[in-house]
């Protein structure tokens, strides 16, 4: 099965929280609300390195998918 790179999600239990989750190398979730990130991969600390380098632009991909989409909601 093919995947989006991003997906939307959301959870009633959580209702004020809005997750994109980034289905390609490196996973991971992020909770808009408060930009927290929960990633789905294990990285030792030479991946650690670049990653702290890459999380900013990765919250930027993210943001700007949402951003995407909810436009598309409002038309």
């Amino acid at each position: 099965m093919a995947l989006p790179k991003f997906i939307l999600g959301d959870n009633t239990d959580f209702p004020n929280a809005i997750y994109v989750i980034h289905t390609e190398f490196p996973r991971f979730i992020i909770n808009l609300e408060n930009d927290e990130l929960e990633w789905f991969e294990d990285f030792d600390d030479e991946d650690e390195n670049e990653l702290v380098s890459e999380t900013e632009s990765m919250i930027k991909l993210a943001t700007e998918f949402y951003d995407r989409e909810i436009l598309k909601y409002e038309e």
